[in-house]
């Protein structure tokens, strides 16, 4: 499972970029390529967690122009193994 984890500027590109990109966040949802994605409350960044491994993340980033859009910066990318949720090892 990868996390994304990103910060934002209020740029006019950002913020004129940002449909387009939530279209393509529900589409990954739908197909359950995205597990969850969402801003932070004062809108300084976002979370956003996979369940693909870093190469189908990185694919996914080179897909979305948002990625590369000013007022965008990809913070950290790691990768998560929960242990308790719907992806976790129960045992």
């Amino acid at each position: 499972m990868q996390i994304l984890e990103l910060a934002f500027s209020r740029t006019p590109e950002r913020l004129a970029a940002r449909a387009a990109h939530r279209e393509i966040l529900a589409r990954l949802h739908a197909e359950g390529r995205l597990l969850a994605a969402g801003p932070w409350d004062d809108d300084s960044g976002a979370l956003l967690v996979f369940p693909g491994d870093r190469a189908e993340l990185d694919r996914l980033l080179a897909a979305d122009p948002y990625y590369r859009t000013p007022g965008v910066e990809v913070v950290r990318v790691c990768t998560w193994r929960p242990v308790v949720g719907p992806a976790g090892d129960p045992g």
